[in-house]
């Protein structure tokens, strides 16, 4: 298994799997509203733009211990979001990158 506690990286690869085995898991897609509909997105993810999270986290997240895999462009935007997030006292956030290298396909 991995390393909760420190690490904030995981892999696309790591992350499809676990994804595909765990419909627990919250795939939160901090892109803007027309990046995530006009660009595409992952099946099932969930898009608060990373300026609005603020105002939507708790709505969006209420579990502070649930795991949350943050996917945006190119991964920029959701490596500030998992350290935003990790202030906020949430435990289980990975940066798993961008729908840019993202390989298992994407939808409108």
């Amino acid at each position: 298994m991995f390393n909760f506690a420190s690490n904030t990286q995981l892999s696309q690869d790591q992350a499809y799997q676990q994804l595909k085995n765990d419909s627990s898991i919250t795939l939160l897609d901090v892109r803007t509203e027309e990046e995530y509909t006009e660009d595409g997105h992952i099946a099932g993810s969930v898009n608060v733009p990373l300026h609005l999270l603020p105002m939507n986290v708790a709505k969006a997240l209420p579990d502070k211990n649930a795991q949350v895999f943050v996917i945006c462009y190119s991964g920029a935007r959701a490596s500030d979001a998992v350290n935003y997030l990790k202030r906020l006292g949430y435990t289980k956030v990975f940066n798993i990158g961008g729908v840019a290298t993202w390989r298992y396909g994407l939808t409108r």
